[in-house]
């Protein structure tokens, strides 16, 4: 987090804070420009880069950073200053393509990788059978490394290397160059666990790299999402913060990609910008909040055997057929009974007998004498009409009361039965239908209330079609809404990233000014370590005759301290030398002569005491062999005029 109180090192923190502001800003669509498309066109046909996909507002916004840096305001002046500056090409696609990745990044995340994807892909897999894993938009190599420590944990180094091949693949080559090398620095390796660094990392030189053996397992490539055929046969695929780059139609074409690229029921792992909610046919999520989900089978029907029931066989027996009717005829559950041609009744099932209080004795007697000839209904004459006409004779819904007084509906059926043409009696049926009868009456009455309910129904049908029109309507906008939120959602992840690697540049230049001024202090130190340790005092003054340097051995020699001297004029110091007469001298040394002579002086020291000073006057050379000032030497001589 920035500390906004405390001010910034130099003016490069404050240039960059500047670009930050700058990239955040809202930049005006690029579609509505003629020369954006013609850029994007260049960067493809000359480098192979095809950002036709990519969202607008966001490649616009890294594009304009460099067109800032090189002040050009037009996207056809930068494709013209593009065509004169080849070396502008790599500087443009290291902003473009923005390469923020780490151990271990959002661990939750890889944590269920751990525990459910990992499991569950080695459950389905034999023993010697080989894993595939693509890490798509690698970047430099951490995340497919992290990959590879969570499957060696799970297989041990030895079943890694003989079981896992791990695809990594981006199209940054200068991203991938430093992946194959495997080498990270202290704040690179941070997210590593502790447990797991010794073990999978060497240090040389203060940098950690991935152990050699496991590395080989791991193959870096160029890889275009977009335009290029997708690797097959992948169990597990890690593609994160890379869709959100990416415009609607182009993510949808790279999911089908990526869908091709994985087994049947293989993983996929998005970044947490990054949501599947319009392809729940191919991806099933398995843990929504981290974006990890699993390809749809494409199975088919499975058919269920199952086993066919046996049939009964039949008696053979013969002589139990005519039993088997009789009874079957005793336990029907209408009413039947039997008249032969002289009106005898032959014979009454139970249910018959039940209905109408009839006794086994009334078998043999005359249907005229029995009350069922006339009561429900006259049946001799309906007997005599079905065998005079020979057919069936049915009389619909007779009433009838028992002795309990339950009223009762009877269809009536008779049949003459027939024998060699002659009729040789008739079957009489009676069929309880009052409960056809009931069912049918609460039938009328319901339809009746049915035709009430439909009106009613017609009427909350209508309304409900103009409800529906309506949530039809909010459900549109509710995915409108949801489509821009989740479009915002990647762009602010998308700027994000941005501004995380814009802090890692300022981190970096934050570094490199750290140590400049470790050596500036290391220099002075040294500076003053040898000034100190001279006999003779010394100043240094620049052409202007300004004391740049003032040792000790000058102050205590002449009482001033370097305060006191340090910014003034070396000829107008207040001590007991007399400095005029060393104008020519220095004059000398201004006028590039290598030696500026030697005087000898009478002067007076900080204690009042006169002494014979020796001055000596060097010129003081810059880098370039240029004077940049004098450097004075001072020493107290004896009276011989030797030291």
């Amino acid at each position: 987090m920035m500390d906004t109180e405390r001010d910034p090192p130099d003016g490069a923190a404050v240039q960059a804070d500047e670009d930050i502001d700058r990239q955040t800003s809202e930049v005006p669509n690029p579609d509505t420009n003629p020369y954006w498309r013609d850029l994007l066109s260049y960067l493809r046909d000359q480098r192979g880069f095809d950002f036709h996909g990519y969202k607008p507002a966001s490649l616009a916004r890294r594009i304009r950073k460099r067109m800032d840096a090189v002040n050009v305001q037009d996207y056809g002046q930068y494709q013209t200053y593009l065509e004169s500056h080849t070396t502008e090409f790599a500087a443009l696609f290291n902003t473009i393509l923005i390469n923020v990745t780490g151990f271990f990044r959002d661990p939750a995340a890889w944590e269920v990788v751990r525990t459910q994807a990992i499991p569950s892909i080695l459950e389905t897999k034999g023993p010697e059978e080989p894993i595939r894993v693509w890490s798509a938009g690698c970047a430099t190599g951490e995340e497919a490394y992290t990959i590879a420590m969570l499957l060696a944990e799970e297989l041990t180094p030895e079943g890694f290397s003989q079981r896992v091949k791990i695809y990594a693949t981006d199209i940054d080559e200068e991203a991938l160059n430093a992946a194959r090398q495997a080498s990270y620095n202290d704040r690179q390796i941070e997210g590593v666990p502790a447990s797991l660094l010794g073990k999978y990392f060497e240090q040389v030189d203060g940098l950690y790299f991935f152990r050699k053996d496991l590395r080989r397992q791991v193959i870096f490539g160029r890889h275009d999402l977009i335009n290029d055929a997708p690797i097959s046969r992948v169990d597990l695929l890690t593609c994160r913060n890379t869709l959100m780059y990416l415009n609607a139609e182009t993510q949808a074409r790279v999911l089908t990609r990526l869908h091709f690229a994985l087994n049947e029921e293989g993983y996929l792992l998005l970044g947490r910008a990054e949501t599947l909610m319009t392809h729940t046919q191919t991806f099933v999520p398995v843990d929504l909040k981290r974006r990890l989900s699993r390809k749809v089978a494409r199975g088919g029907r499975r058919v269920r055997a199952f086993p066919r029931e046996e049939r009964p066989e039949m008696d053979p027996t013969s002589n139990l057929e005519s039993r088997m009717q009789a009874a079957a005829l005793e336990l029907s559950p209408v009413a039947q009974l039997m008249v032969d041609a002289a009106g005898v009744v032959t014979l009454v099932n139970d249910r018959a007998r039940t209905l109408f209080d009839l006794r086994p004795n009334d078998v043999g007697r005359p249907l005229r004498d029995l009350q069922l000839s006339y009561r429900p209904v006259e049946l001799r004459s309906l007997i005599e009409k079905a065998e005079v006409e020979r057919r069936l004779v049915v009389v619909k819904e007779i009433e009838w009361t028992n002795r309990a007084g339950e009223t009762r509906f009877l269809d009536l059926s008779i049949a003459p039965v027939l024998n060699v043409g002659a009729v040789i009696g008739t079957a009489v049926t009676f069929t309880d239908v009052t409960a056809y009868r009931r069912l049918q009456r609460e039938l009328e009455q319901s339809h009746n209330e049915l035709e009430t309910a439909y009106e009613e129904l017609q009427s909350t049908n209508e309304e409900l079609e103009t409800t529906n029109e309506e949530l039809q309507s909010t459900v549109e906008e509710l995915e409108t809404t949801n489509e821009e939120l989740q479009s915002t959602n990647e762009e602010l992840e998308t700027m994000n990233e941005e501004l995380q690697s814009t802090n890692e540049e300022l981190q970096t230049m934050n570094d490199e000014l750290r140590q400049r001024g470790d050596d500036l202090n290391s220099a002075n130190s040294f500076l003053e370590s040898v000034l100190t340790s001279l006999k003779g005092g010394v100043a240094v003054v620049d052409r202007d005759l300004t004391v740049l340097a003032w040792n000790s051995r000058a102050e205590d020699l002449w009482g001033l301290r370097e305060s006191e001297v340090s910014g003034h004029h070396f000829l107008n110091l207040d001590m007991g030398l007399p400095v005029d007469r060393l104008k020519p001298m220095l004059k000398s040394c201004f006028g590039g002569e290598a030696d500026g002579g030697t005087i000898l002086l009478d002067a007076v020291n900080r204690r009042g005491k006169p002494i014979r000073c020796e001055v000596t006057c060097t010129p003081l050379l810059g880098s370039e062999q240029e004077v940049q000032g004098a450097i004075v030497l001072m020493e107290e001589a004896g009276p011989d005029g030797k030291e």
